[in-house]
């Protein structure tokens, strides 16, 4: 199977956390920014993950890959309802956080930004929806507490390790784009989830290269 993906992008991460998991052998493909021949080529629209299956069919959105590799690859792990705490913080976080987030993304160390070309792409793109991304990086001290405050919120949630369910795949990816953020500080609770989310899913983090 061939999962295509972008290497920063935090939908791919949900499909890339179960294969890891799950130990499934899926050969990533990176699709350069500004490709959108291949994503229409392969299921008739815009938008990546995709999972090319072993018999040539495609298979698009994040979260269906995500259960259907659950489903398919025995043992099934996503076994208990969704932790609707850690539900609710993802996504309140993701839409705080994403003016920090998408700028970094833009200048980060990616194979889909490889080329002069692709990562203008990526900025142009991002632009559309976000408005000048180095005007955005200016109001990173102010962008930070509000973000800050949510993760504080996040430590009493992971105090005791949580039973692995579909809000995993939003937290996960939701806190790996963070760590792409200088300044913001990850509690030992959150750090240790962190940490160890990375290692069992294959998926690393990005704090090698925040900004």
């Amino acid at each position: 199977m061939k999962l295509y993906i972008y290497e920063h992008c935090p939908f791919c991460s949900r499909a890339r956390m179960m294969a890891g998991l799950k130990n499934i052998p899926v050969e990533l493909c990176v699709v350069m920014e500004g490709d959108s021949e291949t994503a229409l080529r392969l299921t008739g629209k815009k938008g990546l993950p995709i999972l090319q299956k072993d018999g040539g069919t495609c298979m698009p959105e994040s979260l269906d890959i995500v259960h259907y590799l659950d489903d398919t690859y025995p043992p099934r792990l996503l076994t208990s309802p969704a932790n609707e705490a850690l539900m609710a913080w993802s996504k309140q976080t993701w839409s705080l956080g994403l003016k920090l987030i998408v700028p970094r993304f833009t200048r980060g160390k990616f194979a889909e930004v490889a080329t002069d070309a692709a990562r203008q792409a990526f900025i142009t793109r991002e632009e559309q929806h976000f408005g000048n991304l180095d005007a955005l990086m200016a109001q990173t001290e102010a962008l930070l507490p509000p973000v800050q405050a949510q993760l504080d919120k996040l430590e009493p949630l992971l105090a005791t390790p949580p039973a692995l369910t579909e809000a995993d795949f939003h937290l996960y990816p939701v806190l790996r784009s963070l760590s792409i953020v200088k300044g913001l500080s990850f509690g030992p609770h959150t750090l240790r989830y962190m940490q160890d989310m990375a290692q069992k899913s294959r998926v690393p983090l990005l704090a090698d290269q925040a900004q």
